[in-house]
């Protein structure tokens, strides 16, 4: 296994191109079992995360091509409704195979999922609203079973203990759209990786109004057809970079995203005193040399995300004063804090919250990733500290970042490799 190493100090420069969505290409690669027609997606990030879908799918019963970012999908010779443990239970996103084996086949075998250890994150939601789409559902042996004569149309309303749920709203969804009559769901997630998945069932001849709003309206269809479809940039890996480039001081460049998607983080570092900007569809960080502390919670879509507050305390960690972090999505996911304060942060947990007392620097050290926002953390981190340091565990990185090393030194990071010892 491999050891990421970084020589920290340093400022970058030049531009980081921005790949496809990994959170949308999850959920699209799974509502292709929604038809056997030929399907073309471009722009699918090479990532581990989006290499076990693809064998996911091919245990389903497809055939898949996947070259250069373009995956080609069509129908094997013989479907499968069982997603095995094997695979489901290294990620989460696979559990979203759910809704169209259930929406196709009318029945599904799908193992609890696994992923990131961020805190226990059930599937209650997933199984209410196939439940009120007529599926009767039981958990036996690690396995969600789901059969179903046919499915039909239901108000239901998806809000859970922390809000909408990503996941379960395309389950609902991707199941939706080939059952009889309408089905409303409120309270959905918001986040333009679900409006992404829309667009794609659009253009396949689902029929969803509402898009990238809390209330949906699916009527079912009979049938959807193939289609050729290009996944959004991602908007986490884009917040990253931007992140990274605040907290070391560099003039970087973000091509190919969305700044309307990050408009909370823009928010957030305006206040710290970095501006961030749109110029000619890129874009540039210009920070004046002195940050202010600014404290943060996340919320679902288009509150501040989740997947961006181990990076944002990261940053924090070197600014004089006191920020105070809090989780509202996943209130456990502050294992990050431990590896930090390892490289000289100060910084304590107190329930749902994290108070970071803004340090003058950090100190390269041996870390550990706990997981794949974690992970970007430390390596944020990294890139600040004085001296080297040394990321172990870094498969989760390569869950959700693409060409990470090709990309960080390409604008003069000191990053390498070395076999674990």
């Amino acid at each position: 296994m491999d050891v990421l190493m970084l020589k920290g100090g340093n400022t970058l420069k030049g531009e980081v191109k921005i790949s496809g969505s990994k959170n949308s290409s999850l959920p699209i690669l799974a509502a292709t079992l929604l038809t056997d027609d030929p399907i073309i997606i471009k722009r699918v990030p090479n990532l581990r995360d989006t290499r076990t879908m693809i064998r996911l799918l091919q245990s389903l019963g497809k055939e898949v091509d996947f070259t250069n970012g373009t995956l080609s999908v069509k129908a094997g010779k013989k479907a499968s409704y069982i997603a095995d443990y094997e695979l489901v239970s290294t990620m989460r996103g696979s559990f979203c195979v759910l809704g169209p084996l259930l929406g196709k086949l009318k029945k599904a075998k799908v193992s609890l999922p696994g992923g990131c250890v961020i805190g226990i994150r059930p599937v209650d939601l997933h199984i209410k609203g196939v439940e009120a789409l007529g599926a009767k559902i039981e958990v036996d042996g690690g396995y969600v079973i789901a059969t179903a004569k046919k499915l039909v149309g239901n108000n239901i309303f998806l809000g859970g203990v922390f809000g909408s749920s990503v996941l379960a709203t395309a389950n609902v969804m991707m199941a939706a759209v080939l059952a009889e009559g309408v089905t409303t769901v409120e309270f959905a997630a918001c986040e333009p990786e679900i409006e992404d998945l829309t667009n794609f069932l659009i253009a396949m001849g689902a029929k969803i109004e509402g898009k990238g709003s809390p209330c949906l309206r699916i009527t079912g269809v009979k049938k959807l057809k193939g289609v050729t479809y290009e996944i959004i940039p991602d908007r986490i890996e884009a917040g990253t970079y931007i992140l990274l480039a605040a907290a070391t001081r560099s003039d970087l460049t973000i091509k190919n995203t969305d700044i309307k998607h990050l408009s909370s983080l823009v928010d957030r570092l305006a206040q710290a005193g970095v501006r961030v900007y749109d110029e000619k569809g890129d874009i540039k960080i210009e920070h004046n040399g002195k940050y202010k502390p600014v404290s943060v919670t996340t919320y679902p879509y288009p509150g501040f995300p989740t997947d961006l507050q181990a990076q944002f305390m990261a940053f924090m960690a070197t600014i004089e004063g006191v920020s105070i972090i809090s989780d509202k999505v996943y209130p456990d996911r502050f294992i990050h804090i431990a590896e930090l304060n390892r490289m000289g942060a100060d910084i304590r947990r107190e329930g749902t919250a994290a108070i970071v007392q803004g340090v003058k620097c950090l100190h390269g050290a041996p870390i550990m990733a706990s997981d794949l926002r974690a992970s970007a953390a430390l390596l944020i981190a990294g890139l600040m500290a004085k001296g080297t340091t040394e990321i172990h565990r870094i498969y989760h990185l390569e869950r959700g970042y693409e060409d990470l090393d090709e990309k960080l030194i390409k604008v003069g990071a000191k990053i390498w490799r070395e076999k674990e010892k």
